[in-house]
């Protein structure tokens, strides 16, 4: 007993100190941007401001400010990517979780290649392809880019969701008189909800914080995505960090919401997926 005890405590002091590290960046980012700028470049810098000031997250919000403006912008692309992403990515991945066909293994290995290329391999194609299609300077070239890059990651995710359901429940549906696309509707994917949460969230997350399509395809600042607004606080002589670090904070606090109250969906979907690959 005691040495279980002992094991336990030594167990959560170093996932303390593992929590206490991947914490502090956050803490850094709250304190920078309640410090002025006096404060920022001090030496050694104060762990906590002395001059607590909000006119950092205060600018976000004035009326020179742009922030709502790329709120409403990426709220349009990642909605929409995210839209797209995943009704393309759940009857593809069901198909290659109970079909068999002679490329199927090479398929998912596709799959797999393209989840790891990195976005600027493909800027180049893609910057032509939209300028021939005419749709450079609109919504629609960053949510059709985003939605290419995240269906690869929902197909890889959704995939191993439908392999883990048990096959005996198409054939039950299948001697009720179900079709294969009744089973699919009315079956699988009510089923499958969790993942299909997981998939639309990381697909959401990964359009929300998409910086370089949104700034490479749409030059009119007023339809550009909050991630572009970065460049605001970037001057000629100096960076405005306590502004940044306000920005960064402003800008992933949806994401942290959905996470919030998405948590139990996401946890349920990355472990019941993983229990096959």
């Amino acid at each position: 007993m005691k040495k279980e005890r002992r094991e336990n405590s030594i167990s959560f002091f170093f996932g303390l100190i593992i929590f206490l590290v991947l914490l502090f960046p956050l803490y850094w980012m709250v304190v920078t941007a309640l410090k002025t700028q006096v404060e920022i470049f001090e030496v050694p810098t104060p762990l906590w401001p002395r001059n607590l000031t909000f006119e950092a997250f205060i600018g976000q919000f004035n009326s020179s400010s742009s922030t709502l403006q790329g709120f409403k912008n990426s709220f349009i692309i990642a909605t929409s990517a995210t839209a797209i992403s995943t009704a393309l990515s759940i009857p593809a991945s069901y198909g290659l979780a109970r079909f068999r066909f002679g490329s199927k293994k090479l398929l998912i290995l596709f799959f797999l290649m393209m989840q790891m290329l990195p976005a600027t391999l493909i800027l180049t194609p893609l910057y032509i392809m939209f300028s021939k299609l005419g749709l450079l300077n609109s919504y629609l070239a960053p949510i059709i880019a985003d939605a290419t890059l995240g269906i690869p990651f929902s197909i890889i995710i959704l995939r191993t969701y439908f392999l883990s359901i048990p096959k005996e429940l198409d054939e039950a549906a299948a001697i009720d008189g179900c079709s294969p696309f009744t089973s699919f509707f009315k079956v699988m994917l009510p089923i499958a909800k969790p993942g299909v949460i997981v998939a639309a969230v990381f697909s959401f997350v990964y359009a929300w914080g998409d910086l370089i399509y949104g700034i490479t395809f749409i030059t009119d600042p007023n339809k550009r995505p909050i991630t572009s607004n970065i460049y605001n606080y970037v001057q000629q002589y100096q960076t405005l960090w306590n502004a940044t670090m306000a920005f960064g904070i402003v800008a992933i606090f949806p994401i942290v919401l959905i996470f919030i109250f998405m948590q139990r969906y996401i946890v349920s979907g990355l472990t019941n997926g993983a229990v096959k690959a």
